[in-house]
């Protein structure tokens, strides 16, 4: 076994007798939903498998997601007070359009409600990814595969048996309801409603990632994907990272904010110098450890010389002792004054000022 799983065994056998601490880092489902789970406030909705409209036996057979039973989910975490975030954990190679856009729009509406993060950790692709993109903020795994933005339409033409011929009749008024694929003006036709469509998903992701529409097809390898740092830089995700850290970050319990550059302060001097300038003290890491304490170590030395200087200019003859008392107690040079003062007067020694 691995080191890291081991650790994560012994942890959960750690909390086999905390029902509490287990479903904090486990999480328990949401009530009334699907199969949303609760973790620290944030409502994590799996987005897995192919995507369809509706939920039917074969969904749940096939490990395929219902848009109307996201639809569901969604509204439920958004309504729940208990919910203070909202994580949509996808691994999906996209799906049929029908539904999509309104989830999508449902998504981008609900951002000005509750925070709301789309995680890839494997594919979020097509359909997939026109959900991805409508949430605040797309994060996603190194290896993860996003972008196939567009639209595909496959025609099976089936033939007829032998003996047999088939005829399709339209009505004169409607001479393209039924094109013929295997024609190229029917083949034409068909292109004109899958264009109309792939025309509204990049107008969509561009709306919901904040870009010109024009420039949706390059961002997205003009309908291929593209890797982890590769579709960060592209700009169809905003950062790489773990789902892990995300419900973490989104839960409060992370040290630094994800996704703000962090200040790197090495002395203290540095520290100091970024709480006043107003860094937020989430963001400040630690750069060299040792070395901070290597300054503190020296500024100590350094105070500690200076303090000891300071007593002994004061210390005229007859006080060495009371000086030298004074150096060893630790007390400020401003206390070894009046100790010397003190003993002074009561040896009739007179200090010149």
């Amino acid at each position: 076994m691995l080191p890291e799983s081991l650790d994560a065994l012994l942890a959960i056998a750690d909390r086999q007798g905390n029902p509490e601490a287990l479903e904090a880092r486990l999480g328990r489902p949401l009530d009334n939903t699907r199969a949303v789970t609760l973790r620290d406030g944030v409502a994590v909705i799996p987005i897995t498998g192919p995507i369809m409209r509706y939920a039917n036996l074969f969904t749940r057979i096939s490990g395929a997601t219902s848009t109307q039973e996201l639809a569901t989910d969604l509204r439920t975490a958004l309504d729940d007070p208990k919910v203070k975030a909202i994580v949509l954990n996808i691994d999906s190679p996209g799906g049929e359009a029908t539904g999509i856009n309104e989830l999508a729009d449902m998504v981008y509406a609900a951002r000005s409600r509750k925070p709301i993060k789309a995680y890839v950790g494997g594919t979020g692709a097509s359909a997939a990814y026109w959900i991805a993109s409508a949430a605040g903020e797309v994060v996603v795994d190194d290896t993860a595969l996003l972008g196939s933005i567009g639209v595909v339409l496959e025609v099976a033409v089936r033939q007829a048996e032998a003996g047999q011929k088939r005829y399709t009749l339209v009505s004169s008024n409607a001479p393209n309801k039924r094109p013929d694929v295997e024609t190229e003006r029917g083949r034409a036709e068909i292109a004109k409603t899958i264009d109309a469509l792939a025309d509204v998903f990049t107008a969509k992701v561009a709306r919901n990632l904040g870009v010109k529409p024009e420039k949706v097809a390059a961002m997205g390898d003009h309908g291929g994907v593209r890797v982890g740092a590769a579709a960060v830089e592209a700009g169809l995700a905003h950062r790489t990272g773990s789902l892990e850290a995300l419900i973490a970050e989104l839960s409060g319990r992370s040290g630094t904010w994800v996704g703000i550059a962090p200040t790197v302060v090495r002395t203290t001097a540095e520290f100091r110098a970024a709480i006043a300038a107003g860094v937020d003290p989430r963001t400040i890491q630690i750069g060299n450890l040792n070395a901070i304490r290597a300054q503190a170590a020296a500024a100590a030395i350094l105070a500690e010389r200076e303090r000891a200087k300071r007593i002994r200019a004061m210390a005229v003859r007859g006080l060495e002792d009371t000086a030298t008392a004074a150096i060893a107690s630790g007390i400020s040079a401003e206390a070894a004054a009046l100790s010397l003062l003190k003993a002074a007067k009561e040896r009739g020694i007179k200090i010149g000022v």
